[in-house]
């Protein structure tokens, strides 16, 4: 499955860099994230708990970032285990674009998952991812602009 969108951020672009590389402030957008912890300066270990349907399920994993092409591209992707339930993989690019103070920032996700939680359909994962991104992003969105003021 593939979520695209665009959203503007009212701070400027090494503002916006500088908190998707934050593990505190992704943790915080994380919908369901119980620690992200650094490994290394590109690595971090992730545990998420999440209710897909009727599974629950907690999601260990490493999530790595490339951010060779900063500050106006960012590459995230990640793996997580989350036991009988299955497991879950994928990643984003996120394109971050100066416009005066402010940045737009369009995000392309792709997310595969497998096991007990592949079998609920596709109706209900998919609409699961795309209310996860959107929280994700709207969380990142008000604690950027709340840190900018």
């Amino acid at each position: 499955m593939e979520l695209k969108d665009t959203l503007t951020i009212a701070a400027p672009v090494e503002a916006v860099f500088a908190a998707l590389t934050d593990p505190e402030t992704v943790r915080a957008c994380i919908p369901g994230c119980e620690s992200l912890v650094p490994v290394t300066a590109t690595e971090l270990q992730a545990r998420v708990a999440l209710k897909l349907g009727p599974v629950k399920a907690r999601f260990s994993g490493l999530v790595e970032l490339d951010v060779s092409a900063a500050p106006q591209r960012i590459r995230l992707s990640g793996r997580g285990d989350g036991g009988i339930a299955g497991f879950a993989q994928g990643g984003a690019d996120v394109e971050l674009l100066a416009d005066g103070q402010t940045t737009i920032l369009t995000y392309v996700a792709k997310a595969e998952i497998g096991g007990k939680i592949a079998q609920m359909g596709a109706r209900l994962i998919d609409g699961t991812a795309r209310k996860l991104a959107s929280e994700f992003f709207t969380d990142f969105k008000t604690i950027v602009e709340d840190a900018s003021r």
